[in-house]
């Protein structure tokens, strides 16, 4: 398959406001992509303009204010599509094409049951929960990610273990718990499925609290995917630094401004994985 031939759903509702961000992202690598409403999806439109599921590659929830993230960041998004498309959704992800949930993506994802989905495709209620950041306000700041991912992940193929990306952040809500008499257990879980795919470090790569952490998460998770590597969850934003002169220090780092940011990486790397399997 060319990366022409692989379609992309960038899904959106009223309050997503990241979905031309990340419909370029994968155009300017080469993809077919489009950006639908749910609602094409569940049938609630003129025929002409109606979508399947199953004709895309892969599904992208972009980041936003889905709904206002009223009731629970990502709840309502969530319920609207779980409700019309549950079972479209399990045989998308149990077919083994990627899904990308980018900020209130990630949110989404939890809310659906599809992370961190444990023992299963889709849990039926959440496993876990993205709290109100620790600072109790909305922080917008470059941070340092660690890919701590063994290999499972689809979305990071091309980027080596151990590897320090700068990657913006930009959310209210990004602080993974999980109930708390079952933190540890689950912690433990996700170690030993490899399910664990970013930390936040600071620049010496050490694990960190606030602000280098900017929400709090438990063990400064910032990505984490399903069981079968292709699901992803991620907080901050790789489709804010596709160049070099998106990053702050691109003066300072003489490298060419036109050159690749480190986002970019996670867009290539489950392109070239889905040229490999479909």
């Amino acid at each position: 398959m060319d990366t022409k031939d692989i379609k992309v759903c960038v899904l959106r509702i009223e309050g997503t406001n990241c979905e031309d961000e990340t419909n370029e992202a994968f155009r300017m690598l080469g993809a077919s992509v489009e950006t639908i409403h749910l609602k094409q999806l569940t049938s609630d439109v003129s025929p002409a303009l109606r979508r399947s599921l199953e004709d895309y590659h892969i599904l992208a929830f972009p980041g936003g204010f889905s709904a206002g993230d009223y009731v629970r960041a990502g709840a309502i998004f969530a319920a609207r599509m779980k409700s019309a498309l549950a079972g479209d959704l399990q045989k998308f992800v149990e077919s083994g094409k990627p899904v990308l949930g980018i900020c209130n993506g990630f949110q989404i994802l939890v809310e659906l049951g599809l992370l961190p989905a444990m023992g299963k495709t889709m849990s039926d209620f959440p496993q876990s929960a993205l709290y109100t950041n620790d600072s109790a306000r909305f922080e917008c700041r470059p941070t340092f990610l660690r890919h701590d991912n063994r290999g499972r992940c689809l979305f990071t193929s091309q980027i080596p273990q151990g590897k320090v990306l700068m990657i913006p952040s930009a959310h209210a809500e990004g602080n993974l718990k999980f109930p708390s008499d079952m933190q540890s257990k689950y912690l433990e879980k996700l170690e030993e499925n490899d399910q664990i795919v970013f930390r936040y470090v600071n620049p010496n790569e050490d694990e960190v609290s606030y602000p280098w952490c900017p929400n709090g998460s438990i063990s400064q998770i910032a990505g984490i995917c399903n069981e079968g590597g292709n699901v992803l969850g991620l907080m901050p934003h790789p489709e804010r630094v596709m160049f070099r002169f998106q990053h702050p220090d691109w003066t300072r780092s003489k490298e060419c401004p036109d050159g690749a940011g480190d986002g970019r990486a996670v867009f290539q790397s489950v392109l070239d994985s889905v040229k490999k399997s479909f």
